[in-house]
């Protein structure tokens, strides 16, 4: 695939504001002339110049240092001129509209990384790991963003592809030759290759999830009746006094977030008001948001104090909660009822005793909370992966699977190349082997300007 796009675009590459140094990024086919008709000289490509910077006045409006990039040896794969000149907001503007005179547009967000995935520069998953990369908040999730960039998760998806296409080839080069007598049904080779795709896509699957973890985290539901300590394991689990803790009921009516780091797994913790059948108006107006946030939550702490009866509150919440909601008991206030941290057994569900006060049980949670998310720390070779990779692995392996069923129930081949077919378009979107425009506008608009 190559771009047909014929505009020159411009944008600043550097953050706005004040800096010792900003550029100005050309990419096009004007790209040339213009950095030409700026600096008065015809840049040498890959050739750094000092040199002064005119407006359309052929006023100097900076002096600074042009590089030339000649297609296809550059990032976009088309002409790019860098003019690197002092970072003021007024220096950066009078070169902006120096370029735009001579021929340039601005460029929208993602739009220099766009031309490069459509120019066959980088494919789609490494389009997207170059805005991880600059949004990571964490080294872990900057080091997997990395990987994805060099190409990591490409590979392991087009290796994947390749044996697909293996499969339908044979599958259907049977179904279109049948005098050849090949009686690919009960090939057990067949069974074999299907085992073998459905086991790699579960392993990516699996390494795919860390790596959304790693991008953008879980999102913590702390949910409880009043006075259960919630504020108090929001304030210790963030290390801040975020939330106004008291003895007073109801004092949290309002949601309340913190974003933590757990061994570099970004958690986004929201505390709620307490769960009771509130007669003041905003307190009702709390309940109902807090319920509403457990629609959208990844996971859900319980919280319960362990002073109260704890059987008969843990049912009162449960009722509360919308169906099919994954929760974590929790126990708090061990301390003043003299029992020790430690995980147990509550009607056959996982639960951790603790103290929000003291500190107490923390670490124990903290490990349950990685584990039930698959976090694996210090995983080695991870890459950057984002909802929609997900979404795209799951639906290649229902295809995957229903294929199979389709060969051993109803000896359908025809059905199997068919499922193996849409299993491969699935898979193909991630890297952008198939796409629409909708998609990659959606996902080049979260881009900055200028990259």
């Amino acid at each position: 695939m190559v771009s047909d796009n014929k505009d020159t675009i411009v944008a600043q590459a550097t953050p706005p504001g004040r800096g010792g140094v900003g550029i100005i990024r050309v990419s096009g086919p004007l790209a040339s002339k213009i950095a030409e008709t700026i600096t008065g000289k015809k840049l040498k490509p890959r050739f750094a110049d000092y040199l002064a910077f005119k407006n359309q006045n052929q006023e100097i409006v900076d002096y600074g240092i042009a590089i030339f990039f000649k297609s296809p040896h550059s990032f976009t794969g088309e002409d790019v001129v860098e003019l690197q000149g002092h970072g003021g907001p007024m220096v950066m503007d009078a070169i902006m509209q120096a370029c735009l005179f001579a021929g340039a547009r601005v460029a929208r967000p993602g739009e220099f990384s766009q031309q490069a995935f459509l120019n066959n520069k980088l494919d789609l998953s490494q389009a997207e790991a170059i805005a991880d990369l600059i949004n990571a908040s964490t080294q872990a999730a900057a080091n997997s963003a990395l990987h994805s960039l060099q190409g990591e998760f490409s590979k392991k998806i087009n290796q994947l592809l390749q044996q697909m296409i293996h499969l339908r080839m044979y599958v259907e080069s049977a179904l279109d030759f049948p005098e050849e007598e090949i009686d690919f049904l009960a090939d057990d080779q067949i069974t074999q290759q299907l085992d073998n795709i459905k086991n790699e896509l579960k392993n990516i699957f699996q390494t795919a999830k860390q790596g959304r973890l790693l991008n953008e985290g879980m999102t913590l539901l702390i949910l409880g009746k009043p006075n259960a300590g919630k504020s108090s394991l929001l304030n210790a689990l963030s290390e801040t006094d975020s939330a106004i803790v008291t003895d007073i009921a109801g004092t949290t009516r309002d949601i309340l977030r913190e974003s933590i780091q757990i061994d570099g797994m970004p958690l986004h913790i929201v505390d709620t008001a307490g769960l009771r059948d509130a007669t003041d108006a905003v307190e009702q107006e709390g309940v109902r948001r807090a319920l509403l946030q457990a629609e959208k939550a990844d996971h859900i702490i319980l919280l319960i104090d362990e002073q109260d009866q704890v059987e008969r509150t843990l049912q009162e919440l449960e009722s509360r909660l919308p169906a099919n909601n994954q929760y974590t008991v929790v126990l708090n206030k061990c301390d003043l009822v003299n029992k020790t941290p430690s995980e147990l057994q509550i009607n056959n569900h996982q639960a951790i005793r603790l103290s929000a006060h003291t500190g107490q049980g923390l670490a124990i949670l903290k490990n349950h909370l990685k584990k039930i998310m698959g976090f694996q720390e210090g995983a080695e070779s991870q890459f950057m992966a984002r909802r929609r990779h997900l979404d795209a692995l799951q639906r290649s392996s229902e295809c995957v699977q229903r294929g199979e069923q389709q060969l051993k129930v109803n000896q359908a081949g025809e059905l199997l190349a068919e499922e193996l077919r849409l299993a491969q378009e699935s898979l193909g979107e991630i890297t952008g082997e198939f796409h629409n425009d909708d998609l990659l506008g959606k996902i080049f608009s979260e881009f900055c300007i200028g990259k």
